[in-house]
C-alpha cells in the first residue's frame, strides 16, 4: 500500500516541470521525493491561487503585489478549459482569459507559477471547468480511462504545454513555471482507495 499511495499523491501532483525565476537570477530547482529544492536547498513554498477569469487584467498587478505582500512564493491557477475552448478547435485568450499575460505578471512580481492544466477544475467552477460541448462526444467518460476523454483531454493540454513553451513560460527556459499539474482526482483512482478504506 505505501508505494501505491506515494504512486497516487505523485499522480495527484504530477510534476511536469521544474524550474524558477526570481528577478534576473536563475535558480535551480528539483524534487528529491521529500521537498522542492532550490540551489541545493529544501524551500518550504507558500502558494495560493489566484484564478485569472474571475477578475479583470487590469486587477492583476494588484492581486499578485497583494499576495506577494501577504507572503506567498507561489500563485497557483487553474486553466480554465471551458473558458479557453467555448467550442470545438474556436480557442480563446483574450481579455480576462488571456493566460500568458498572467503568467507574465505574475513573473515581473518575482514570483513563481503553479500552473493547473486540468483539465478538471475544482474551484466550484461552472461544469468542472469542462466544456459543455465535450458531453456530447459519443462514448465520453468524464475524468476516467476514456479513449474519447484523453483524446480530447491530450488536444487541450497539449495546445496550452505549446503555448507556455513558445512563450518561454517554464523555468527551463527562464521563466516563472515551476509546477505544472496535469487532471487531478480520476474517479478510477478514487474508487481503488475507497475501496482499500
Amino acid at each position: 500500500m505505501g508505494k501505491k499511495r506515494a504512486d497516487f499523491v505523485m499522480w495527484d501532483v504530477v510534476l511536469v516541470l521544474l524550474g524558477l525565476w526570481v528577478f534576473t537570477v536563475r535558480a535551480s530547482v528539483s524534487y528529491d521525493s521529500r521537498a522542492i529544492t532550490i540551489n541545493g536547498h529544501r524551500k518550504i513554498l507558500i502558494s495560493g491561487s489566484i484564478h485569472y477569469p474571475r477578475s479583470t487584467p487590469e486587477m492583476w498587478p494588484d492581486l499578485i503585489q497583494k499576495a506577494k505582500e501577504g507572503g506567498l512564493d507561489v500563485i497557483q491557477t487553474y486553466v480554465f478549459w471551458n473558458g479557453h475552448e467555448p467550442s470545438p478547435g474556436k480557442y480563446n485568450f483574450e481579455d480576462n482569459y488571456d493566460l500568458v499575460r498572467f503568467v507574465k505578471l505574475v513573473k515581473q512580481a518575482g514570483l513563481y507559477v503553479h500552473l493547473r492544466v486540468g483539465p478538471y477544475v475544482c474551484a466550484e467552477w461552472n461544469f468542472g471547468g469542462f466544456p459543455v460541448w465535450l458531453k456530447y462526444i459519443p462514448g465520453i467518460s468524464f475524468r476516467t480511462d476514456n479513449g474519447p476523454f484523453k483524446y480530447y483531454m491530450q488536444k487541450f493540454t497539449t495546445k496550452i504545454v505549446n503555448m507556455m513553451k513558445a512563450e518561454r513560460l517554464f523555468e527551463s527556459q527562464g521563466g516563472p513555471i515551476i509546477l505544472s499539474q496535469v487532471h487531478k482526482r480520476t474517479f478510477y483512482l478514487v474508487h481503488f482507495y475507497l475501496v482499500v478504506w
